[in-house]
């Protein structure tokens, strides 16, 4: 036999020519080689094992880029505030165990599931076409954060621009500052003795009679430090309100073309191109963080910082408040970015036994640690930031925009070499914004490659930039004189409780109408065969505590819900309208989808639901070599027409 397994061609054959047999048996031995082991040499060589769509170059750009994707403005700005207010290091415990329960569940059941069928996170629907309106709402709400998050970025740029002088902008009143603005507190009034006799008196008077003020009677002038008022006077121009939308900021829109323009140029090629990027802009905060760390280490004040951050001032009695469990579910679930599609989308050009399950704890391991870390840089200069000002940690202690664009700003500028060590706090907040954006952009490049591959693979280049152009022609309002009224306004409502239905509905789907079995099942086609043992906690947590937490932190969300504000700036009525708008036009799609899925459908209204709560005939692994024999009857998604919304077959899987 020329080829003894198969029996192409025998030796005595009449077409076998003596001249030519041993050529055309090298020949076809070698191409039958190649094809059964496809997936080996693409794995050997480095090569794209998913020709269509594209593979990681290699597990590193991977991992990095869901770091930077999970790693983001929240464990700098939000985690460190959240340490200190709920008990200090006391807070490490619902932390952690939140993680255990909540983050990292969720997390390793999207990089599972993106893996697994090589969609992004519409597409991957096929699983259970009934909730594909899901997958549409994590797209449209990642872009609505998209849009904003730029702007951010845009705020850092500034920021890190206006760093490049000898003296920091916003390190003293100067001609933009108004007569409220001061570097220290102002004393108004307080009580004195004068002639045995105790007085209340102003400060002028006090001063001019050589009096000093009684301990605990002090009054203070509402002032406003340099760097608050640089923030609202200068970087934002800020107007009264909503109302007032003033003019475009031009120098902010800059900014924001230039983050666009970062954004474009690091994913013209997609995965292929953001995956090296990554490898500066997800590495690189961490050496920023290590090198302020050790500079507010070596400051006056920095114990005090640290101890109000995670030591002696820690609270264990927090534990017995609900708000503080709550907080911490509440920042696991919004610090790894789950339901938000971004980790589908990532993980969706991994090659087939990528193990998801060790990167999974990887990354958010990673990421927890950050935060942690993170809250010792900021926490030990705000210490020394108290110590200079002779006020209490308490009072210098913020979060958000409050942290990164005045607190901390003001701490720097009290430094020696303060433009090195802004310049540096402000490029590692660029930084950590890009890599999330990168992932949000690439979500939604995915989503139009699943739906129209053909177009994206010949112009993957140009509908990147149209993505780009047109998101930055929609943040422009953001960067008016009220832009930072719609950021807050975006960020209430698109970014809140629309991610956590998104989550629930996602969970309950898998594990309750797919089955929870059966995906652990489409896990071990990927990972290999593990014991029953291994499977009991995440079965435990998957069928019962993450559902039930997600739905606790939903609930909670809805009865604590309040209109929007910003400082003491109220919304006007239509301002709240708007945005329940923008949260209804997210999720709307979750019924509306449904509905046309049933109406498609055939039989009954029960036949219908039922068949829509069936995976679609072509869900299943990608690639056919992977499908193996539970997925072999599965019809090949490159043959299948329909990709965006795939029509429900009344296709039934049998159980393996």
């Amino acid at each position: 036999m020329c080829l003894e397994s198969d029996g192409i061609m025998e030796e005595n054959s009449p077409g076998c020519l003596p001249g030519l047999l041993t050529l055309h048996c090298a020949i076809g031995k070698t191409i039958m080689d190649f094809n059964l082991s496809n997936e080996k040499d693409a794995q050997a060589s480095g090569s794209d094992e998913n020709l269509e769509r594209g593979n990681w170059s290699n597990k590193a750009d991977y991992l990095l880029s869901m770091v930077g994707y999970a790693v983001g403005l929240g464990n700098v700005w939000r985690f460190p505030y959240l340490t200190y207010q709920n008990g200090g290091g006391a807070f490490l415990i619902p932390y952690t165990l939140m993680l255990a329960l909540a983050g990292l569940p969720l997390f390793f059941m999207e990089c599972s599931l993106g893996q697994f069928a090589s969609l992004g996170p519409v597409s991957i629907w096929r699983i259970l076409p009934l909730f594909q309106g899901v997958g549409i709402t994590m797209v449209i709400i990642s872009t609505f954060v998209t849009i904003y998050y730029n702007v951010i970025i845009a705020y850092a740029l500034y920021y890190l621009f206006a760093s490049f002088q000898k003296v920091l902008p916003w390190s003293d009143c100067f001609s933009w500052a108004d007569e409220f603005c001061s570097k220290t507190r102002l004393v108004s009034d307080c009580n004195a003795t004068l002639d045995g006799e105790i007085i209340h008196a102003n400060y002028s008077f006090i001063t001019n009679n050589n009096l000093t003020c009684m301990n605990g009677t002090i009054n203070y002038k509402p002032v406003q430090f340099p760097s608050e008022q640089y923030w609202n006077k200068v970087t934002l121009q800020r107007s009264s309100g909503l109302d007032e939308t003033g003019n475009i900021v031009w120098y902010l829109a800059l900014c924001l073309l230039l983050s666009w323009m970062i954004v474009g140029a690091a994913l013209f090629k997609g995965i292929k191109s953001s995956g090296k990027v990554v490898y500066f802009t997800a590495l690189f905060p961490y050496v920023i963080l290590l090198i302020l760390l050790v500079r507010g280490a070596t400051l006056e004040g920095a114990r005090d910082g640290i101890e109000y951050y995670i030591g002696t001032q820690s609270n264990i009695t927090k534990l017995m408040e609900a708000e503080v469990w709550k907080d911490a579910a509440t920042q696991i679930f919004y610090s790894l970015s789950v339901a938000w599609g971004g980790l589908v989308a990532l993980s969706s050009y991994n090659k087939f036994h990528n193990n998801c399950y060790s990167d999974a704890i990887m990354v958010c391991v990673t990421n927890c640690l950050t935060s942690i870390f993170a809250g010792f840089a900021i926490f030990s200069i705000l210490g020394h930031m108290a110590f200079v000002s002779k006020r209490p940690v308490s009072e210098v202690v913020d979060s958000g925009f409050d942290l990164a664009f005045v607190a901390y700003p003001e701490a720097l500028s009290k430094l020696p070499v303060s433009p090195l060590w802004s310049f540096l706090f402000f490029f590692m907040l660029v930084l950590l914004g890009l890599d999330s954006q990168f992932a949000s952009i690439e979500t939604l490049t995915t989503t139009i490659h699943d739906i129209y591959p053909e177009a994206m693979k010949k112009l993957r280049v140009p509908i990147t930039l149209g993505v780009c152009i047109l998101l930055f022609f929609l943040g422009l309002i953001c960067v008016t004189q009220a832009g930072i009224y719609w950021v807050n306004l975006i960020d209430h409502f698109c970014a809140g409780w629309g991610i956590l239905i998104a989550a629930v509905l996602e969970i309950i789907g898998i594990v309750y109408i797919y089955g929870g079995n059966r995906f652990i099942e489409d896990i071990e086609m990927m990972i290999g065969k593990k014991s029953r043992l291994f499977w009991l906690w995440w079965r435990a947590c998957w069928f019962f505590v993450t559902p039930v937490l997600l739905m606790a932190i939903l609930v909670w969300s809805l009865v604590t819900f309040s209109t929007p504000t910003y400082g003491s700036v109220l919304y006007p009525t239509w301002g709240t309208v708007v945005g329940w708008c923008m949260i209804i036009f997210c999720v709307i799609w979750i019924p509306v989808i449904a509905i046309v899925k049933i109406a498609k459908a055939e039989g009954n209204l029960c036949q219908r639901i039922v068949n829509c709560c069936r995976p679609a005939a072509n869900w299943g692994p990608y690639l056919e070599c992977h499908r193996g024999e539970r997925y072999s009857h599965v019809v090949d998604p490159k043959k299948e027409k329909e990709h965006e919304i795939p029509t429900v077959s009344g296709f039934v899987y049998t159980q393996q």
